[in-house]
């Protein structure tokens, strides 16, 4: 069993950063892929950012050249820093984890971009 905990989220203006946290219970990002998922109001949970064991990260089309997923496994902790925040950024973040086929979710952190 897994327990991620997000932070970080809250209110920044337009072209604004933020680092959000995802720790875990135990060191699960070092043995398996860890992702960051958002979800606006009204809309689907969307993938952003997967980080596999490896350390290879992929992002989704409108984040590209704006945020950034890392990973420190010493703090059992995975990352996404964003920067030149936009409006459309607004949504919930949330951790992501899959290990022995089981999905593992954190309760998520708001962001919200608004001048």
């Amino acid at each position: 069993q897994v327990q991620l905990v997000e932070s970080g989220g809250g209110l920044v203006q337009p072209g604004g950063s933020l680092r959000l946290s995802c720790t875990a219970s135990w060191s699960v990002f070092s043995i398996a892929s860890g992702s960051w998922h958002r979800q606006a109001p009204g809309k689907e949970r969307e993938l952003v950012a997967v980080l596999d064991s490896g350390g290879y990260a992929t992002y989704e089309d409108s984040v590209k050249g704006r945020f950034t997923i890392s990973k420190d496994n010493a703090k059992k902790t995975l990352y996404l820093e964003m920067s030149s925040l936009k409006p459309e950024d607004t949504a919930v973040y949330y951790c992501y984890a899959r290990y022995n086929n089981l999905n593992y979710w954190g309760q998520g952190t708001p962001v919200t971009v608004s001048a």
